[in-house]
């Protein structure tokens, strides 16, 4: 069955509520490997929400998504935009165990945590949504297109600025910042990204930090 925002009455309360739902199950499709829960880190009123893919390793270590070398990478990305990760940015996944073999959740695992993550997306209320990586592309827009046909635009969805970016991982394997390169567009997106906040008036514009 198909899951929108705003389709329904609400789920949950509150972020904490859906975080002690996730904790809760022993049924969801990737229960089975013995991972724990990982839902988000960052400010449950943020004006950005970051959504990746699943969490890994690390994340399954310390509770948290994006905590890794991806993660550290990405708020190394964003705070050279003046991006703060803990005070400006709510961080989650599609999927909320780690995968086996650290895979790619499949579209099964993806339709069934969705109503989870739309749900994060409705009570944090983000004015912007950056989706790092096809999985989170194809997990909340419901889009199986390439990254490469869409990584850097702006998408309306449910009211939202929505831009599909490149996952971290796929920088770390890609290092170099040679103009054109990956890394080099993901600097270039986030620094897009930065001034949308600007625009929506949910950030002082950066030069007023100093």
């Amino acid at each position: 069955m198909q899951f929108d925002l705003f389709s329904g009455p609400p789920r949950f309360a509150s972020v904490a509520e859906v975080r002690e739902a996730l904790e809760r199950l022993t049924d969801d499709p990737l229960a089975a490997g013995g991972t724990r829960v990982v839902v988000y880190r960052g400010a449950v009123d943020a004006p950005l929400m970051v959504i990746g893919e699943a969490p890994g390793a690390e994340e399954d270590r310390l509770g948290k998504p994006f905590v890794g070398p991806s993660g550290q990478l990405l708020d190394q990305i964003l705070r050279a935009a003046r991006i703060e990760p803990e005070r400006d940015v709510f961080v989650t996944n599609v999927a909320f165990r780690r995968p086996p073999g650290n895979r790619r959740p499949t579209p099964d695992e993806l339709a069934y945590y969705r109503p989870f993550v739309l749900e994060l997306v409705r009570l944090v209320d983000p004015r912007v949504i950056v989706l790092a990586g096809a999985a989170a592309m194809e997990s909340v827009l419901v889009d199986k297109r390439p990254m490469s046909a869409v990584r850097g635009q702006w998408l309306q969805w449910n009211g939202r600025w929505t831009m599909p970016v490149f996952h971290p991982a796929y920088l770390l394997r890609n290092p170099s910042r040679a103009p054109g390169s990956p890394k080099a567009l993901m600097w270039a997106d986030i620094r897009a990204v930065r001034e949308r906040l600007e625009a929506e008036g949910v950030l002082a514009p950066a030069e007023a930090h100093g």
